[in-house]
């Protein structure tokens, strides 16, 4: 045993955050293959592009779990996903080689795992990999009994530390099996114990001085010239500065205004975002927002089309309107399936290379551009010897851009039609290129993300396309993803719609179905988002915290049924679910739903205090509580024309509900008089006398 533990203090674990190149699986015969495993049979992108190592990999399954019983055999569970260019590297420096692959297939029942597609396995092996090793990544690599235990797991591996990995573990299994238990015991107490705890007792008093000191505190951690926080890589991390973007509004806190309009130009003027297409790659691996890490993010796309919409109708920079538009028309070109969902995700690799699809030399550019290519080369700061690697240019935007056009002596508008035209030039010779890999699985949680991204823009910029695509997405979600008893999947691809959906994929689209219903008052929207709220409620809600379980009670148990609780890249399943109790216990005058989301509010209101970078999705709703929100209602015919001009301003403190006649709705309960068009505003439970006019209405609303 003592070769094993010494094993487990030497390797060095590497944390890095991934993207892989996707193969094309789709079209290739199999006879073309040496090789080919049983992850053949499956939808995932991701493990298609295993589907031909000589490894003998599993999908997670019964037939995986049993063989590993009936053998006694420790399990590999490697996860990943298909824009990880670490897990293309392990991949093809360990799970190609025949020499490795061969003592995996003869000492362990190898499992791969698609971590978007089975987030409730990567969550339990992640913390488990935190525990071990201090950190976290892809690709995930986690040895596990037999019964699904972790007892050893890593990131990334080099090929010669993995093979002593699993020659070691495995001899060491055969020898002292009850070492491996007791390991994997303390792990399992350790992942349980990871769960934040939660308060046995309600208190309603949430004090916007808390809320106010702790928002405070983060100015110290502001990168104050470039945006974000002060350290790289920087991740986009939308929830955290949709929470800011309010908080300056409730607060007026010039400082914290100041750093979200910097942070968001910072980014739309970067190389994260894609300066000839639109959209936004995942994070920058410097603190300028200049290089990305190239690959693009359906969920990352989605809230930050909602965030610049909002910051704009605050604001009312033109930077931003253009960075919406850019980003939908990518994703509509590029993002969009013939069934109107949204794939996952691009690869940052085309051809084996990083970012190869992105990046320009000069030599090509003024190859192309001719005469105009000097001001473009200027403007997005591109020069002979690269501002990248190897002589490449990433294009962004910053002051001195705005020299080159000084230079020039080009009016704004023929400045701006002169690039327009170059990019068009440069994007035709893009598009000639082979593209990164394009992860075309639909996921209903980020779908969802982005159907409330299409809302949000259709309600800031009226466009009516954004609209029927929100509808025409969910309308995809209710005929190819849901069932008759209200229960969702969670990934399509190819006509097949399969795993039961996790509560992400339940909150969000409720989220994203009362947006829709408040922007077109279709009330089909709102009793089908408070069904799936019912639904969770069954399935998924544990009465003991008050708080939801990631996974139903239908699904196959794992060895922890874990919750989400706190707020990342995506905001955290509990704290949307938290909110979505809130809008329907206001628009159904529930009480029970009210009080359900003021409970997981208290449960989580002293980690919102203490740890408000990674609790924003909460924050939010926090200031809705210390601060309580109008409740808007119009009802008449003229209902929508007075919505539009009341809603043309940033106001996150009013929740809005309209009808045009009559409605079952018990918010409109005895508001409707026939002839008229009423507008209500609402506070605290006490209602003003109903009034006709706009400017009644934004009186009361300003009192």
């Amino acid at each position: 045993m003592k070769i094993y533990v010494n094993i487990f203090a030497v390797i060095l674990i590497l944390n890095l955050d991934c993207n892989m190149l996707k193969q094309n699986t789709d079209d290739i015969k199999l006879n073309d293959y040496k090789y080919t495993n049983n992850l053949i049979r499956e939808n995932s992108p991701y493990l298609l592009q295993h589907a031909h190592n000589p490894v003998n990999w599993y999908p997670w399954g019964d037939e995986a779990l049993k063989k590993a019983r009936d053998e006694d055999k420790l399990i590999i569970i490697s996860i990943g996903y298909s824009a990880c260019h670490w897990c293309h590297v392990m991949a093809h420096e360990c799970f190609e080689n025949e020499d490795i692959a061969k003592i995996m297939n003869d000492n362990f029942v190898c499992i791969k795992v698609d971590r978007e597609e089975r987030p409730d396995i990567d969550n339990i092996y992640m913390t488990a990999v935190q525990l071990i090793t201090g950190r976290g990544g892809w690709p995930l690599n986690c040895f596990a009994l037999p019964d699904g235990k972790p007892v050893y797991g890593g990131t990334y591996f080099r090929p010669n530390d993995w093979t002593k990995i699993l020659l070691n573990l495995s001899e060491s299994y055969k020898l002292d099996k009850s070492k491996f238990i007791e390991t994997a015991n303390n792990i399992q107490a350790g992942i349980r114990k990871s769960e934040f705890s939660f308060s046995e007792s309600v208190d309603n008093t949430f004090d916007f001085n808390k809320i106010k000191k702790a928002t405070e505190r983060l100015n110290s951690n502001f990168d104050t010239s470039n945006g974000g926080m002060n350290y790289s890589p920087k991740f986009l991390m939308p929830v955290f500065w949709n929470y800011l973007l309010e908080y300056g509004f409730y607060s007026n806190d010039k400082n914290i205004k100041s750093q979200v309009e910097l942070t968001l130009n910072k980014i739309a003027q970067g190389g994260i975002y894609d300066q000839l297409a639109g959209g936004f790659a995942r994070y920058s691996t410097d603190a300028k927002w200049i290089v990305p890490h190239f690959e693009k993010m359906l969920y990352d796309n989605a809230q930050l089309v909602s965030l610049y919409s909002k910051a704009y109708l605050f604001t009312g920079n033109k930077l931003y309107k253009n960075v919406v538009f850019e980003t939908l028309v990518f994703v509509k070109k590029e993002m969009t399936s013939p069934e109107n969902a949204f794939y996952s995700s691009y690869d940052a690799d085309s051809e084996g290379e990083e970012g190869k699809y992105y990046v320009w030399k000069k030599t090509e550019i003024n190859s192309l551009l001719k005469e105009n290519s000097e001001l473009f080369c200027e403007y997005y700061n591109v020069s002979n010897i690269g501002n990248w690697e190897n002589g490449k240019n990433i294009l962004y935007i910053n002051e001195k851009s705005k020299t080159a056009l000084n230079k020039y002596k080009l009016s704004e508008e023929q400045a701006a039609e002169q690039l327009k035209q170059s990019k068009k030039i440069l994007l035709k010779e893009r598009e000639t290129r082979i593209k990164p890999g394009l992860d075309d699985k639909s996921l209903t949680s980020w779908n969802a993300l982005m159907i409330s991204a299409y809302v949000d823009a259709y309600e800031v910029f009226g466009n009516i396309e954004y609209l029927q695509r929100a509808e025409n997405t969910t309308k995809f979600i209710l005929e190819k993803m849901s069932a008759p008893d209200f229960s969702l999947k969670r990934s399509y691809k190819n006509g097949n719609a399969k795993i039961n959906a996790f509560s992400d994929d339940y909150v969000f689209t409720v989220e994203a179905f009362i947006k829709l219903y408040q922007a077109v008052g279709n009330e089909k929207y709102l009793q089908k988002a408070k069904l799936l709220t019912d639904y969770l409620l069954t399935h998924f809600y544990d009465k003991k915290t008050g708080m939801f379980f990631y996974t139903s009670d239908n699904d196959t148990k794992l060895t922890v049924r874990q919750k989400e609780i706190s707020d990342n890249v995506i905001p955290s399943s509990n704290s949307v679910a938290a909110k979505n109790l809130y809008k329907l216990g206001t628009l159904f005058t529930n009480s029970e739903y009210i009080e359900m989301s003021e409970k997981m509010l208290s449960n989580s209101a002293e980690n919102i205090v203490s740890n408000l970078n990674y609790f924003a999705g909460w924050a939010s709703l926090y200031l809705h509580f210390s601060k309580p929100a109008y409740e808007l209602v119009i009802v008449g015919k003229n209902y929508k024309a007075l919505k539009e001009k009341l809603t043309q301003k940033y106001r996150p403190d009013v929740f809005f509900a309209g009808s045009e006649g009559n409605s079952d709705i018990p918010i409109f309960a005895g508001r409707y008089k026939k002839g008229e068009t009423l507008i209500y505003v609402c506070r605290n439970n006490v209602c003003n006398q109903p009034v006709k006019t706009v400017a009644e209405a934004e009186k009361l609303l300003s009192e």
